[in-house]
């Protein structure tokens, strides 16, 4: 018999969600926790989370360029100088991304759930690892 073992890219991690888009967020959301997250907190609005304080309450951070119509990439910038892992998913051109944020991934929607974990587990530093089988 031949069982897949999932493998575990995003174990234990904290994760910051920057997403306007409800169903892509939850999407998203469950995404990061069938990879191993420990939670997921979206965020809807810049105005919802402080800056200075997302490396002590988060590992990671998946961001959108733009959210509600602002642009993210002063956020971006701010997670860059703290360095916490994060990537840029978005729609919108990333060339001013590349540009100011040289060395950061970013994943251009529509993308596939495997690229985002992917692209994350990568921003982290985390090569893949097998999770162990369920105890009978």
């Amino acid at each position: 018999m031949n069982v897949r073992v999932p493998v575990v890219l995003l174990d234990d991690l904290r994760i910051l969600l920057l997403e306007d888009e409800p169903l892509i967020a939850i999407d998203v959301e469950q995404l990061c926790t069938d990879h191993g997250a420990r939670s997921v907190t979206i965020v809807q609005d810049l105005a919802q989370v402080d800056a200075g304080e997302v490396r002590s309450l988060f590992d990671a951070a998946i961001i959108d360029l733009m959210l509600g119509g602002h642009s993210t990439l002063g956020f971006a910038q701010r997670l860059a100088e703290q360095n916490l892992p994060f990537i840029i998913a978005s729609g919108h051109s990333a060339r001013e991304v590349e540009t100011l944020l040289p060395g950061i991934a970013i994943v251009e929607k529509p993308y596939s759930g495997m690229d985002l974990v992917e692209a994350l587990a990568a921003a982290c530093s985390r090569p893949p690892r097998v999770k162990p089988p369920a105890s009978p």
